[in-house]
């Protein structure tokens, strides 16, 4: 009889823990939300690779798909052609004035001649400005050459820079054609396949880190003063029939804007038209799902 009374009293406990449970007074209800990142396509043409399903887990900047890049691929090839060609009109000045430089050597050699016979009486002055006048004509149009040369490789090199620009620019499309997760988390909903023609803007997959879940809850005037950001809190999950589950919580956000209660939110006082948001961030041991209902407790029962 002892062991059948044993047995009976250790049945009851568990249900005297769940009405214990059930008879937590809540300081406010809410529902439980994820922070989720739409994630777009940002190149156009069609979707060659598309490799997740929705519940995968993803990490930041793991590559999941690939947009058709042939198109940008051949104009970048053609831009290099381009490039290529404008490099080979460059020309050195020393190819385009050396024979102008030449001309004033031998007139400065032949100045030299004609003074040193004018030295020996045997030439005349007129021969020596002669050359001078030659040799300063020679010199202006060596300077106009090499301003050409200058002005034609500027031209040129700036040419050159625009369709590096370009090149770039190809670059940077062709690396955007690149379908990444931008974040670590699960897939929530997939918008697209493989062979479907992606534009830019168009979504491609939701994503969301349900590792930390928000319980985004609605407190009165009255209780706005006992809260802080930061503090830490008691917050429980609806589990439906098998009551619920307790996590702690930490509140990270309140609102500074008083909104009419939400018609699917109870509060502590059922009479208080005007609250306030709060969201309170918990970490997900895989039983919190985004919508689920649950509730908070600002401050533990000493008892």
């Amino acid at each position: 009889m002892k062991i059948v009374k044993y047995l009976f009293a250790a049945a009851l406990l568990p249900g005297l823990a769940a009405c214990h449970k059930k008879g937590l007074q809540y300081d406010a209800s809410g529902v439980f939300e994820v922070t989720e990142v739409i994630v777009s396509a940002q190149g156009t043409g069609e979707i060659l690779q598309f490799d997740i399903l929705e519940g995968d887990q993803l990490l930041a900047g793991q590559q999941v798909g690939l947009i058709d890049t042939l198109q940008l691929y051949l104009n970048k090839m053609q831009l290099q052609a381009n490039k290529g060609s404008v490099q080979s009109r460059k020309t050195t000045p020393s190819t385009q004035i050396a024979a102008i430089r030449q001309q004033i050597e031998t007139q400065k050699t032949e100045r030299t001649r004609y003074e040193n016979l004018l030295a020996l009486n045997a030439g005349n002055q007129k021969q020596v400005d002669d050359i001078n006048a030659q040799i300063d004509l020679l010199e202006k149009e060596l300077a106009a050459q090499i301003e050409n040369v200058n002005s034609s490789n500027s031209s040129l090199n700036e040419e050159g820079l625009s369709i590096e620009a370009q090149i770039e620019l190809l670059d940077d499309q062709i690396n955007k054609s690149i379908i990444t997760s931008p974040v670590s988390g699960t897939v929530l909903t997939k918008y697209a396949e493989q062979g479907e023609l992606a534009t830019q803007g168009k979504a491609l997959f939701k994503i969301a880190d349900v590792g930390t879940m928000y319980l985004r809850a609605y407190i009165t005037a009255s209780q706005l003063t006992a809260i802080t950001i930061g503090q830490n809190v008691q917050v429980y999950s609806d589990m439906g029939e098998s009551g619920s589950r307790e996590y702690p919580g930490r509140i990270t956000w309140i609102s500074d804007k008083a909104e009419f209660t939400p018609k699917t939110i109870q509060t502590r006082d059922e009479r208080a038209n005007l609250v306030y948001a709060v969201k309170i961030e918990v970490q997900n041991d895989g039983y919190i799902k985004k919508g689920m209902y649950g509730e908070v407790q600002f401050q533990r029962d000493v008892n």
